[in-house]
């Protein structure tokens, strides 16, 4: 075997075990990719399994979290200026990154947000937190903006708002669906001044005591965060045609977390609710056969869009 050979079949293991994580980790995220042409569905999973990895180097710290994460971050960004790692996840980051030239600065941000996690235990306002999820949330956005593409005639700058508030929205999700387990590792990503305003104390999510009082917070929390996926909903249509079914069905997918918030009474305090999987699945068959069509018309326009150039 050659030498670059012998790099390509490390390469393309590294993206199996990407996608292997994603499949554990992100079931939902997961399924979503699937609508993705098969060029651009290894380098979301390769983001979503860094983006896990950090996040696990905080959520599920060893000995040394802080040592840790500035190990792994240090790595990530010396073999990003390689071009080139032996750890498999981040092999995977480094070729999606170069490959679909995606600014380093978003991986430098996503790492600090990161790390704030080990000292930062909650945030004064919605704007306080809607900066940390610049790092945390927004980036991700902008990193799986290059890998789906814009439609023809639309440029990149064009798509990042609505990435931004999707990305956003996702985060936010994730925070409502797991106060129970965040504040189990001495976080809280619910504003204080909207606790305080609710009659919430920091005490009474650390107890789990549901009363009226955090269901009207929670209440509250879920109408901002459908107003950040209805931001992000005309950029859809700013993405590559074969990419929207994706982006479609991951935003059902995470949007309906929060329908089952609220079928739960906001109970999350007393159990991690989810969408279930006949329901996952239900969103992924009604989007599969648009996400096929609209492949075939992308591959019949392309020979059309060649001889109208004189290609």
């Amino acid at each position: 075997m050659t030498a670059v050979a012998g790099r390509q079949q490390q390469l393309d293991a590294a993206y199996r075990h990407c996608a292997a994580i994603a499949a554990r980790y992100g079931k939902s995220y997961h399924l979503a990719t699937r609508l993705l042409t098969a060029d651009r569905r290894p380098a979301v999973h390769a983001l979503y399994a860094a983006a896990r990895t950090a996040d696990d180097l905080v959520d599920l710290p060893g000995a040394d979290p802080a040592g840790d994460l500035a190990a792994w971050s240090a790595a990530a960004l010396t073999e990003l200026a390689a071009g080139w790692s032996d750890d498999p996840v981040r092999l995977a980051l480094v070729d999606t990154y170069r490959r679909h030239d995606i600014p380093v600065e978003h991986l430098v941000d996503f790492l600090a947000a990161m790390t704030s996690d080990l000292e930062v235990t909650g945030y004064a306002t919605m704007d306080a937190l809607d900066r940390y999820m610049w790092g945390s949330a927004a980036v991700i956005g902008l990193q799986v903006l290059p890998v789906l593409g814009t439609a023809p005639g639309v440029a990149r700058t064009d798509a990042e708002p609505y990435a931004i508030a999707l990305g956003e929205a996702f985060q936010l999700t994730n925070f409502l669906r797991d106060v129970a387990e965040d504040i189990d590792r001495g976080r809280v990503y619910l504003p204080a001044d909207l606790m305080a305003a609710h009659g919430v104390t920091r005490e009474q999510v650390a107890e789990k005591r549901h009363d009226d009082r955090f269901a009207a917070l929670m209440r509250e929390m879920v109408a901002v965060v459908r107003r950040r996926y209805d931001d992000a909903v005309p950029g859809t249509a700013l993405l590559a045609p074969e990419s929207r079914d994706c982006v479609r069905a991951a935003t059902a997918l995470y949007g309906g977390i929060l329908t089952e918030i609220e079928r739960a009474d906001y109970r999350v305090l007393e159990r991690r609710v989810s969408v279930s999987k006949p329901r996952r699945l239900a969103v992924f068959a009604r989007r599969l056969t648009a996400a096929q069509l609209a492949r075939v018309r992308v591959t019949i326009a392309k020979p059309n869009s060649r001889s109208s150039t004189g290609a």
